[in-house]
């Protein structure tokens, strides 16, 4: 059968993830996973997870590979955050469904944050070094992807934040994890401000490891085709190799870092008894650091929700276990679906573009201590517990 002209001159539409595996000089190979999908700023969807999670899987269970390198296409971003246009949808029907308090009922939503969520978990336990090459644009589910990886690289053009109070979300993909873990009350303002971070902060906020400049990208690329890996030890020898590629907190200016620098303003003011308090501490302060008051119009702007509700679970969770509090996140992310902020977040910032969201809370006062709760509560509990859906993380 003759192809049509039109057929012939169509151009090639390739998958939101490629795949390679290059050969190294001793026999072993390098997975390279990169997002592929520039338009969107490699914005997180469901077919990039459900590409990447069996990929992986397979690369984690090949004792030929010695390294897996997750990278992303273009110079613009890693990954922007998630694809939430689809979300938006499902989240609008079920808000007009008969059932719309039952958190089950969005079963996109369902599926988006367990497959993610999941993915993320594989990351963060890999059985082998990974190295995340986070240049450009790195937010909210970029930070999950990455934020799990062995070995964590920023460039003089990497920017992270994870900004969810501005969608009425939170900052879900394990959030609550490592921003608990990161130096003082770092993580709480984070969270609170959708702060966006460079290279040198990122170190700092252990959200990455090395800053390396972009222009060496591939040098590092061609000299893991060199290394003598061996499946011991490959965790110290990839360590050893970015180390000799890395800048110095000295030449990155680590003290010009808007974080750092700000380091002992921050633990003042989120170490107040009360978020209130702390909220208040922020708002009110006065400053002319220009890193300073974008972060703290982000506050004001954001969802009150959203900030009771971050606030919630980095206290609520000290305790508790990587695939914990994953499982948490579940529940509260289905909760945040079912519930307006969400959904109005994502129409002012993405859909409508408006940027004038109403939220369902005026302010932090308005927020109940028990609508809070609510989001903790899930349907898997007691004799349910294994039926959750990321009952088998350990």
């Amino acid at each position: 059968m003759t192809q049509g002209i039109s057929e012939v001159l169509a151009p090639l539409v390739l998958p939101p993830v490629l795949f390679e595996e290059r050969a190294t000089q001793n026999g072993k190979r390098i997975g390279i996973a990169t997002l592929n999908s520039e338009k969107t700023l490699h914005a997180i969807s469901l077919e990039m997870v459900d590409l990447l999670d069996p990929q992986l899987r397979k690369w984690a269970s090949d004792p030929q590979i010695a390294v897996v390198v997750i990278q992303a296409a273009g110079e613009k971003a890693f990954c922007a955050g998630g694809d939430l246009q689809h979300l938006y949808r499902t989240m609008l029907e079920h808000h007009a469904s008969d059932d719309p308090e039952n958190i089950q009922g969005n079963t996109y939503a369902g599926a988006f944050f367990e497959r993610e969520y999941r993915l993320d978990y594989l990351i963060h336990t890999f059985p082998k070094p990974i190295l995340a090459w986070g240049h450009g644009i790195v937010m909210g589910g970029g930070i999950g992807l990455m934020a799990g990886a062995s070995h964590r690289v920023v460039t003089e053009k990497s920017r992270l934040a994870m900004p969810e109070i501005t969608i009425g979300l939170y900052p879900d993909v394990g959030g609550t994890w490592f921003l608990n873990r990161m130096p003082g009350q770092v993580g709480l303002f984070l969270a609170l401000t959708g702060a966006s971070i460079g290279a040198a902060d990122a170190i700092f906020a252990k959200l990455a490891d090395y800053h390396i400049a972009q222009a060496n990208k591939q040098a590092v690329l061609d000299a893991l085709l060199t290394q003598p890996w061996s499946g011991h030890d490959d965790d110290v020898l990839l360590t050893r190799l970015l180390q000799r590629s890395a800048i110095s907190a000295e030449d990155a200016a680590l003290a010009s870092a808007p974080l750092w620098q700000n380091f002992a303003l921050i633990n003042q003011l989120c170490s107040e008894p009360t978020l209130a308090e702390i909220v208040d501490a922020i708002v009110t302060l006065n400053t002319d650091d220009v890193w300073l008051q974008k972060a703290i119009a982000t506050l004001v702007a954001g969802s009150p929700g959203s900030a009771c509700l971050s606030y919630a679970l980095q206290r609520r969770t000290q305790h508790l276990s990587l695939a914990e509090i994953f499982r948490l996140e579940y529940v509260v992310s289905l909760h945040c679906a079912a519930r307006a902020d969400f959904s109005e977040g994502v129409r002012a910032l993405i859909i409508d573009k408006d940027r004038q969201p109403k939220w369902l809370h005026a302010t932090l006062e308005s927020v109940a201590s028990d609508w809070i709760d609510g989001f903790f509560i899930g349907p898997w509990s007691g004799e349910k517990r294994a039926a959750h859906p990321l009952a088998d993380l350990n």
